[in-house]
Formats: structure tokens, sequence, C-alpha cells
């Protein structure tokens, strides 16, 4: 058995279906935070677009690259953080990465010029780009396999609860007012106190750690890259998040500049986003379980589609509700499938690198905004909804290809999957082809 690290301690005694109390504990405080993350960011970041179109004057395609840029550098960054969490531990990497962001939210809302809020930018989408991979193997880390759709459901729930709140005060106290920003800041740093405080459980591993934490951090990122599996999940992901990552981006000046209370009108449907998730969260997890986490993606992919559509032919707010509805009801069977087809393909040990790796597909938040925000400023909303309905659908066939692909060749034990067991699990089945299961030894697996 590999020594853990410093920050990490083994519950000992577990059969890796069976949890302690402080792991329970530890996993509802980790969705808690995400919670209290999730009210930050929407409460601020929602509202960037409008920012920087109000308070310096900026046009659509200028704004969608400047909200790119940082995703773009984050997109880089976070698949060696997840290597390092890997090595040194993933608490320490989060609690800078927290700061990083309470530092960033500051600097955003007293940026006086746009060279100072592009920096400000820059920092915080890099430490938002590094915090999502981490914390959902932190999740990971802690959750028995059968219980990891539950609980990642839970979270995906309680940030939601976040993006449901958040916009309507961030109306109530002015879009993008300073004072927001920096509440904000404070509400990171907080959570990254508590995380420091917090104790942290890990479920025991296996005998392929000791291997694994012998590869350099370049190695276990190469290796990573180089699963075609998670080569096209990558691509499916990157038209993922450019339709829904940033949509903020796009969507709030197209509605901002053409529809009369159009702010307000975004920030009704963000919330509205927030309530179709509290509320279908809980069919969404039962469905995906039924059908497959392949099958899931691929359905929500199409309602990313028709959202997309609707937008388009949308000319009241009535109408715009009806179709963020249908756009959320893809959320919700994209995220968390996508997060079960990648952490179907790692293992203990590697599982911050196939994250973090994975986590390049964030620099569709840099596609998604430049992209649209470009067709937005010259050919109108229609087209920019039109290239957003189209990803959506390509996205949907590079994930079926993915999972018909083998796994790469293990040259290493240390890369080996350590979960046969897995394999058992009905929501599992479909999220995996045959010619995959057949030719391996075992297996486990947004700004």
């Amino acid at each position: 058995m590999s020594p853990q690290p410093a920050d990490i301690q083994d519950i000992q005694g577990k059969t890796g279906l069976q949890m302690s109390n402080h792991q329970r504990n530890y996993i509802l405080f980790l969705i808690a935070g995400s919670g209290l993350v999730a009210v930050a960011r929407a409460m601020t970041l929602s509202f960037l677009a409008i920012k920087l179109q109000q308070s310096f004057g900026l046009g659509p395609a200028v704004i969608g690259a400047i909200l790119g840029a940082g995703p773009l550098v984050g997109a880089l960054t976070a698949p060696f953080a997840g290597a390092m969490s890997d090595k040194v531990g993933r608490k320490t990497i989060m609690t800078i990465t927290l700061i990083s962001m309470a530092l960033a939210l500051v600097g955003m809302g007293t940026a006086e010029t746009v060279l100072a809020f592009c920096v400000a930018q820059i920092g915080g989408a890099v430490a938002v780009a590094v915090y999502e991979p981490i914390s959902r193997a932190m999740m990971s880390d802690a959750c028995p396999e059968p219980q990891r759709l539950k609980y990642f459901s839970w979270r995906y729930t309680a940030a939601n609860v976040g993006w449901a709140v958040g916009p309507l005060i961030g109306i109530a106290a002015g879009a993008a007012s300073t004072f927001l920003f920096v509440i904000a800041g404070a509400m990171y740093a907080l959570f990254a106190l508590a995380l420091h405080l917090y104790k942290t459980p890990v479920m025991t591993t296996s005998r392929t750690d000791q291997q694994t934490s012998s590869l350099s951090l370049f190695e276990t990122v190469k290796t990573a890259a180089r699963d075609p599996r998670l080569a096209f999940f990558i691509g499916g992901g990157t038209l993922l998040i450019a339709v829904y990552g940033q949509f903020s981006a796009t969507l709030a000046p197209y509605l901002a500049a053409n529809f009369e209370g159009g702010v307000e009108i975004f920030a009704y449907m963000l919330s509205i986003n927030g309530v179709v998730v509290l509320v279908g969260n809980p069919f969404a997890r039962r469905f995906i379980e039924r059908t497959g986490a392949l099958r899931a993606l691929v359905i929500g992919c199409m309602f990313f589609c028709a959202g997309e559509i609707g937008y388009l032919l949308s000319g009241e707010f009535w109408a715009f509700a009806i179709s963020i509805v249908i756009f959320t009801i893809g959320e919700i069977l994209v995220v968390p499938s996508e997060y079960m087809l990648v952490d179907g393909i790692s293992n203990d040990r590697n599982r911050g690198s196939y994250f973090g790796a994975h986590s390049f597909s964030t620099v569709g938040n840099f596609v998604g905004p430049t992209l649209g925000g470009a067709l937005l400023g010259m050919l109108g909303g229609p087209a920019m909804f039109l290239l957003f309905a189209g990803m959506a659908v390509a996205s949907a066939i590079l994930f079926t290809i993915g999972t018909k692909m083998p796994p790469p060749a293990i040259r290493s034990k240390a890369l080996a999957p350590t979960s046969p067991a897995l394999l058992q699990d009905p929501k599992f089945r479909t999220s995996l082809s045959s010619r995959s299961v057949s030719t391996r030894l075992g297996h486990r697996p947004a700004w």
C-alpha cells in the first residue's frame, strides 16, 4: 500500500462499498461548498458581459474575446493542476485555487480599466478551470463507486440552488456592482479556510497506486492524453461547453441589445435554469441510471439543440422561458453523464490527471464566446444560435465514437484499471462498447 499525501487520512477497514460518518460528512461539506461557490459566481460572473458593455462600452465581439481568453488559459493549466493534485494532494491545490478566485473577484469588481479587468478575469478563469476537475476528483475519492452518481447529483443540485438565487441577488443589489464582487471574494476565502481546516478522508487504494505514484507529472498527463476514449470525450466536451459553459457571454448582450428589459429577462432566465435543475435533477439521475450515461448524454445534446432553436424563434419572455427550460433539461442530462463517462475510464491514482486532461475541454469557454460573439456582431442572433445547435449535435457524435474506442494498450501496470465490479453496474453498461469491455483486464474509470 503506497503512502498517502500528508493531508489525507485513510479510512481503514472499508470494503469500498461502505462509508464512515466522517466520509459522509466530508462529502456533504463539499456539496455545501459547491453551493456557496455557485452563489458567489452567479451573483457576479453572470453579469460580466453586461459590466463590460455598460462600464467600458465594448461590443459583442470584443466582449466574447475577453471573456474567452481566461478560459483558454485555464484549459491549458487544468491538466497539469489535476496531475499535480494526484501527487501532492487535492486539498492543497484546491485551497490555493479558492484563494486565487477570491482575489480575482475583488480585482474584477474594483477594476477601472479594461486591462486591469482582463488580468483579474484571466486569473479567475484559470482558478475556475482548476476548481472544477479537482472538486469532482475529491468527490470521487471519498465516494464508494455505487454512490458516486447520487452524491454528484446532489452536488450539482446544490450548485444550481446557487445559480437560482445568485442572479436575483445580483439584480437586487445592482448588476455587476463592486460590493457584490467583494462579498463573493469573501465567500471564496471562507470556503478555502474551512477546507484547509477539514480533515480529508479517502477510500483505501489498490497496489497499483504505488506504481502510478512513481510516474512523473508530465508522464501522467501524457498518458491520460493518449487515451483515445478521453480524446473524443475532450472534443465532445469542448463543443458542449461552448454551448452551455458561458452562454451568458452571448445571450446577455443579445437580449440587452434587442429587447426592452433584456437584462431583467436574462436574470429571470438564469433563475429559471436553476429552478428547473432543482426540480428535474432527481428525475434526470434516475433516467441516467436506467438508460446509461452515453444514451442520456446524447438525448441531452438533442435538448440543447432544441433550446438553441427556441432562442432563435423567441420574441417574448414566455418563449425565452420555455426555451431555457428545454435547454436546462439538456444540461441536467449532459453534466452528470459526462462526469460518469470520464470517471469510468480513470482509476484511484490517475483520477486527477484524467479529470484534469478532460478539463482541456474548457477551451470551449473560449470557443463559445469568441465565435458566438463574432457571429452575433456580424450576422446577428440567428447565426449564433444555429452555430450552437450544430455544436450540440456534433458533440453527441464525438461522445458516441469515443465510447466505441478500445482502451489504450496498457504499457504499464500502474495505469491498469482497478475495479472490474463496476462493469456489472447497469448504469455504466451503455457507456462502454462491447469491444472496449472485452479487451480490458478490469474497469474503473464551465468559465
